[in-house]
């Protein structure tokens, strides 16, 4: 017997693998894969920046985005207003962080409440299966047809623009599509051996569903989470600039490029630098979910190749 047979060996058993062909683990094959994909990467870093920028950015300049410089009023970009003023003297630098920090906040709240939110409801729905999921399916599919953006629109400009009652609406009106997909994969998760060892042994339904229904679908909930964040921003976004989501005196993205849209041949930079924000965010998070869903699908063309050695 060599020695590489001989040390591969195992002291009363079996003959192990080799140290070099032994399998990743999970987490470390799901990085490998997502790290092969350069658009994915570039979208976390884009990501990280905007995050960073909306962190700290406001330590750059002397102005909140609430001040107002009377003797700068719509000034070009210069060296005393980076991105220039608007018609009432307000930094557009200082007003982009706060926007792209509330946008922020926003999306990714929400991002996060309408998942929990689906995960909930769609697994339930499909353990419970039933007149439960026949009941949850009928209201899931009468509020996909309910014009949701102009109850939004109504709501928010009701409840005067609170950023926090958006993020509520949002939420309420944002997760059907989601649960129905999740209530779909989870009618297969339910006949697992698993769930039926552990209805055997009496485990109560709400454990069973938060232990062993939805820790499985978490690739589904985490491809999720990430494209929840580019369709939330655009939601404000559009609500914000027709009026309908945050209002004056707070802003975000969408009340800039509102406050912008007017003046786009006339003073271009108060359009150009929230709008550029926008597409950072939309485009490194579309880059972000794409790159997680071939990622965690190995039958995809990223996946495979990154599960190649």
């Amino acid at each position: 017997m060599s020695e590489a047979t001989a040390a591969d060996r195992a002291p009363g058993g079996p003959l192990r693998a080799p140290r070099e062909g032994r399998s990743l683990g999970r987490g470390r094959l799901y990085l490998r894969r997502f790290l092969r994909n350069r658009l994915a990467v570039a979208g976390v870093l884009i990501f990280v920046l905007l995050v960073l920028f909306s962190a700290f950015g406001d330590l750059f300049t002397s102005y909140t985005y609430s001040d107002a410089d009377f003797a700068a009023l719509t000034q070009p970009p210069s060296a005393a207003h980076w991105f220039g003023t608007n018609q009432g003297g307000n930094d557009i630098y200082a007003a982009t962080v706060h926007g792209l920090q509330r946008s922020l906040v926003i999306a990714v709240s929400v991002s996060v409440l309408t998942v929990v939110v689906a995960a909930l409801i769609g697994s339930s729905a499909a353990y419970f299966g039933g007149r439960v999921e026949k009941a949850t399916l009928a209201a899931i599919h009468f509020l996909l047809i309910v014009p949701s953006f102009l109850i939004l629109a109504l709501v928010s400009h009701r409840l005067a623009g609170d950023w926090r009652v958006l993020i509520v609406v949002l939420t309420v009106f944002g997760w059907m599509s989601t649960a129905r997909v999740i209530w779909s994969v989870s009618t297969s998760l339910r006949e697992r051996d698993y769930v039926k060892a552990a209805e055997f042994m009496g485990v109560r339904p709400l454990r069973i569903i938060l232990r062993h229904i939805i820790p499985n679908l978490g690739s589904l909930l985490i491809v999720n989470l990430t494209l929840g964040v580019v369709s939330t921003v655009l939601s404000e976004t559009a609500l914000s600039f027709l009026g309908f989501g945050v209002q004056t005196p707070d802003v975000s993205l969408g009340t800039l490029l509102a406050d912008g849209a007017g003046t786009v041949t006339s003073a271009p930079w108060l359009f150009a630098f929230p709008a550029g924000l926008v597409v950072l965010l939309t485009v490194s998070m579309t880059f972000v979910g794409d790159g997680l869903r071939d990622a965690l699908d190995p039958t995809s063309v990223t996946g495979a190749a990154g599960g190649r050695r």
